[in-house]
């Protein structure tokens, strides 16, 4: 099972999706998801896995071919190191500290369901959520206003 999380340079999480497996598919799913909820980065910054490399290349070139005919799309940048995609890494932590104490998943669906739950009060505590832009509401009103 694999979290892929996106998150741009101030740190503000851009998207999250669970897979069961982290392959090709997996990845142009995600990153074609990121891409239509967000506008196209000027470069992506990733780790050494060659899927997500060749997803990147793909999607950039479906798009390009694809929007050609509008405007001229620069191809994305890609930067992968090991090194570079610290803050991620950094920002992933959060989510590995409750992760780590339940000694991982019974199934999928229970992964998709809590992950997505953890995610939701991260980005909340970094207040990105519409809802926490005026007033500052506490975790717990925030909560409530979610489960309404």
């Amino acid at each position: 099972m694999y979290l892929y999380r996106a998150i741009d340079r101030n740190g503000d999480t851009v998207e999250f999706w669970f897979s069961e497996r982290r392959n090709l598919t997996a990845a142009k799913r995600f990153l074609r998801k990121a891409l239509k909820r967000h506008s196209r980065p000027e470069q992506i910054v990733i780790d050494g896995s060659p899927t997500n490399r060749e997803a990147i290349l793909s999607c950039d070139t479906a798009d390009r071919l694809e929007n050609g005919s509008r405007r001229d799309l620069k191809p994305l940048r890609i930067r992968q190191s090991a090194y570079l995609n610290n803050h991620i890494e950094q920002d992933h932590r959060a989510i590995k500290r409750r992760v780590r104490p339940m000694l991982g998943f019974q199934s999928a669906v229970t992964a998709r369901v809590i992950l997505g739950g953890i995610e939701m009060v991260h980005m909340m505590r970094k207040q990105q959520a519409k809802y926490a832009c005026n007033r500052q509401p506490s975790l717990a009103e925030q909560f409530e206003l979610l489960a309404a």
